[in-house]
């Protein structure tokens, strides 16, 4: 028997993991840094280790982080863009060291280059010309943003010579330099825009833009690192990137090929003070194994090859004043202290805010008006305090006492047992977590309503057209083309997205509700569980518990929710508008599906339906998706345009393959 308190655990720590990989992946707004990121990882990967029957093909620890966005066709990577295993000491560099030696009979040469923090891009070529270029995106596909590339001046349309392989990929990382960054910025200021907080998500969100001219003018730059393809000059990794410097790329010239992991953490010492002289960002090294039939050999595990480590730098740190907390308040009425600080520079970028968490934080911090505070970016990126210097701090200032009431609303907060934020229990009337709900119902994940987005949302707002979800569905189109920011294609769309999620099935509503704790899966096991919302709405505590993946605290959140007449009037209104409130999958047709059981993984492009209706279908039938083929996989869908690599291994293992009409006859 599991202790409950495990079961949380792991819950807690999937739904937070999720959320820093979409905040860090899809918005480029971290919220912490990737030291403490990689310590929650490592924490539930240990617990999942502990406890296997708990393991989730969902789990964050089954996927990598995703970038893709919905205003680019995605496209299936040929080669998997896998992450590399992070480590912050140098005694996991020599573990990593002397597994490669219980693996290799031969010597070998490992080849350390920089890090550099921007966004990770894989560049097609065939004949010579630019094909396609690739985000990263969940590392089996990613977003196709050849268009925005080819502005970039730095990288390639045509190579050089005529010694180069037919068709090959090139990666490396798309970055802004600080010199443009401070240009940049300087003129967002100016025009009362709100400036990029880093160059690494001014380089991320500036390869996002749908207006490829924007991408031009920002005069984005790219280093590669890496090459793949059937027919490349060398059998091993160094030598193929000098050659490709003759065929025009960008090859960093601060790689060194190392005959011994000594002269690979001499590197990585040398670099931890030289690279703050560099034009760029850059947040550790990456060491490989240089010869390719060695990368072979160690090859790979479910998410990372076992060839290649990242040794991240430890975050720099300085002092400044704290001048001022303010508190913001999240969708779910969660409140977060933010500190104002003296503007200082830190890691190239100018820091003026900071996140302090929660009470508990400020508590152990000590935190008092006017204190000189210390101040590290996580994985180069977040601001967080980590200290206070006591000795300079005035005899007459005074410890910040935290909130007791909203600062939006002014309800009076409360703390749950056993939780570390406090939260505005407000939520029919407190602004941000009416709009929160508003922008979390409409999300891709929840009702799928393209045409609306978080600004568009404020705007509604702000003209007295929408209150709550319920009156999305009011919205007409008279309405919205009378606005900025509709014409008449932009109103239409809008209206006509919003009519088309009607039909989004019962699982996806009740995530869209906003129910806290009530994450994807949970939102599919009760709507598979109580089959109507009828249901749902009358279950008990104890019938909740029952479900699978709902523990006690979930169970409680259900409850007060649906006892709250506000929320049931709203649940009325949606039920008039003809939202999809019954569920069509059942526990028993889940469990006597005919993939009941049964581990399935889907790759390529289909044509028939889309991937996530795809999946949805396998779910429905009792199938458990996973990402990558192993020997526990039962069954690969393959689609048009699969990766070779994917395919081979399947057939090694003697994998069932089955095309995209296989999969409709097997389930007629």
């Amino acid at each position: 028997m599991i202790p409950k308190d495990i079961i949380a655990r792991i819950e807690r720590l999937r739904k937070e993991i999720n959320r820093h990989n979409h905040l860090y992946y899809v918005e480029a707004k971290p919220e912490i840094s990737d030291f403490e990121f990689d310590a929650m990882l490592s924490d539930l990967e240990a617990l999942e280790k502990k406890y296997p029957e708990l393991l989730d093909s969902s789990s964050p620890t089954q996927r990598v982080g995703s970038d893709i966005s919905q205003g680019f066709q995605q496209v299936t990577h040929k080669y998997p863009m896998l992450s590399l295993a992070n480590t912050y000491s140098f005694d996991e560099v020599k573990d990593f060291h002397n597994r490669i030696a219980k693996s290799l009979t031969h010597s070998w040469q490992y080849v350390c280059e920089l890090k550099y923090d921007g966004t990770a891009i894989g560049l097609t070529y065939k004949d010579g010309k630019l094909l396609r270029a690739v985000t990263r995106g969940d590392g089996v596909q990613g977003d196709d943003v050849t268009t925005n590339v080819r502005t970039i001046r730095s990288i390639p349309l045509t190579l050089n010579g005529n010694d180069f392989p037919e068709e090959f990929e090139i990666r490396g990382e798309i970055f802004m330099p600080h010199a443009v960054f401070d240009t940049i910025n300087a003129k967002r200021t100016e025009q009362g825009e709100t400036p990029f907080a880093n160059p690494r998500n001014a380089a991320a969100g500036t390869l996002k833009q749908l207006n490829p001219k924007i991408v031009a003018e920002r005069n984005l730059d790219c280093l590669l690192y890496f090459i793949l393809g059937e027919d490349l000059p060398f059998d091993n990794h160094y030598e193929n990137l000098v050659k490709a410097k003759d065929w025009g790329f960008k090859i960093p010239e601060n790689i060194k090929l190392c005959q011994t992991v000594d002269e690979a953490t001499k590197f990585i010492e040398h670099w931890d003070t030289a690279r703050k002289n560099l034009p760029y960002d850059t947040d550790g090294v990456v060491i490989k194994v240089n010869s390719y039939q060695q990368q072979n050999l160690l090859g790979y595990t479910a998410k990372t090859p076992r060839w290649a480590i990242a040794y991240k730098y430890k975050a720099e740190q300085v002092s400044t004043k704290l001048l001022s907390v303010d508190y913001q308040v999240g969708r779910t009425g969660a409140i977060t202290p933010v500190a104002n600080l003296e503007p200082v520079l830190l890691a190239g970028t100018t820091v003026k805010r900071a996140s302090l968490h929660n009470a508990d934080q400020m508590a152990i911090l000590d935190l008092h008006l006017g204190d000189t505070v210390f101040v590290e970016k996580g994985g180069e990126i977040i601001p967080k305090i980590v200290g206070v210097d006591a000795n300079r701090r005035a005899s007459s200032s005074k410890v910040f006492e935290y909130i007791t009431h909203c600062p939006e609303c002014g309800t009076e907060l409360i703390r749950p047992d056993g939780e570390a934020k406090h939260y505005c229990p407000n939520q029919a009337g407190c602004p941000p977590q009416l709009k929160g709900r508003v922008i979390h119902f409409i999300s891709r994940k929840a009702m799928d309503i393209d045409g609306l987005g978080e600004e568009t949302v404020e705007l509604l707002f702000s003209k007295g057209l929408v209150h709550d979800i319920g009156d999305l569905y009011d919205l007409t189109y008279e309405q919205l083309i009378g606005l900025d920011r509709f014409a008449d294609k932009s109103a239409k769309n809008a209206i006509a997205s919003i009519n088309d999620s009607k039909k989004m099935p019962f699982h996806k509503v009740l995530f869209g509700l906003g129910i806290r704790y009530v994450g994807e899966t949970t939102a599919r096991k009760l709507s598979a569980h109580f089959g109507l919302l009828e249901n749902l709405k009358q279950a008990t505590f104890e019938q909740l518990i029952e479900v699978d993946e709902v523990g006690e605290r979930i169970a409680q959140s259900i409850v007060s929710f649906f006892s709250d007449p506000k929320n049931i009037e709203l649940i009325n209104r949606l039920e008039d508008a003809g939202i999809t409130l019954r569920s069509d999958v059942t526990p028993s047709a889940v469990e006597n599906g005919v993939l009941s059981g049964q581990s399935v993984v889907i790759s390529g492009t289909f044509s028939r339906i889309s991937r996530d209706e795809l999946k949805e279908l396998v779910i429905q039938h009792g199938g458990k998706i996973v990402s990558s083929v192993s020997a526990s996989t039962n069954l690969l869908i393959a689609g048009d345009k699969m990766g070779p690599a994917k395919l081979d291994k399947a057939t090694k293992l003697g994998v069932k393959i089955i095309s995209e009409d296989d999969f409709f006859e097997l389930i007629k």
